[in-house]
């Protein structure tokens, strides 16, 4: 290794990182897991989710965030940095209405897949049931909001990428949720396209093609044969699924 090549240590492993790097970015470049749902690399990090908070001298701070320097110290599998992580995938869980069983992307889940892989195994909360509408306005696009995180993802991509500015969130606190940028509100009213990115970032279940569900059998999905820290993305496999 070069002797200025600068390095992060994440629970004792020397990660080197490039200027300008966060934390998660030397981890991802080197291979190094870290749970996020929010965080994709094409688009810049806003720590929406709190799901890759790591441990910094007793600090908490969110790795997509967060930059990285020389000698910096990284706690990101601990005990209680997990038990943390836990605790906001539950809250997650039960404030939307998430019925892995019934639901088309179970298996291919990234919120399911974070949740298995930081042994999350049930709710602890008592769950809100929050009346919400799913929108199959569009003809080749449906929004099921009872699965939105509200992790930003769809937003940043229709308005960075697809130049179109469709999605935002309105609302605060408990009352924030998912809305389009239409005066009707409605998804089939808007240049929406199915070959948008905004179409293939969704971590959850919340933006779905139609004409073609449970075309992939139970046991073939995207995490079913490898966890979520070895397959990497939802995105990331959209995106090479669309290269290819």
């Amino acid at each position: 290794m070069n002797m200025s090549t600068k390095t992060l240590t994440i629970d004792g492993t020397s990660i080197p990182f490039q200027e300008g790097d966060t934390i998660m970015d030397a981890a991802l470049r080197a291979g190094e897991y870290i749970p996020h749902l929010c965080h994709n690399p094409e688009f810049k990090p806003h720590g929406s989710c709190r799901v890759c908070i790591v441990d910094i001298d007793g600090r908490q701070v969110s790795a997509c965030t967060h930059p990285a320097s020389d000698g910096l110290q990284v706690s990101n599998n601990s005990k209680q940095i997990m038990q943390q992580r836990r605790t906001i995938l539950q809250m997650l869980f039960v404030e939307g209405n998430h019925v892995c069983p019934g639901c088309e992307k179970s298996g291919a889940c990234q919120l399911q897949a974070v949740a298995y892989y930081t042994g999350m195994l049930s709710p602890h909360f008592t769950h809100f049931f929050p009346r919400r509408e799913v929108d199959a306005s569009h003809e080749d696009t449906a929004i099921d909001y009872n699965r939105c995180i509200l992790c930003e993802l769809c937003v940043r991509a229709s308005r960075d990428v697809d130049h179109k500015n469709i999605f935002a969130i309105s609302g605060r606190g408990i009352g924030s949720h998912l809305t389009v940028n239409a005066p009707s509100g409605r998804l089939g009213d808007t240049d929406f396209s199915a070959d948008d990115k905004a179409a293939h970032v969704c971590p959850v279940g919340a933006i779905l093609p139609k004409h073609g569900a449970y075309q992939e059998p139970i046991g073939k999905r995207l995490y079913d044969q490898q966890p979520v820290s070895v397959v990497g993305d939802v995105a990331q496999h959209e995106s090479k699924l669309d290269k290819g």
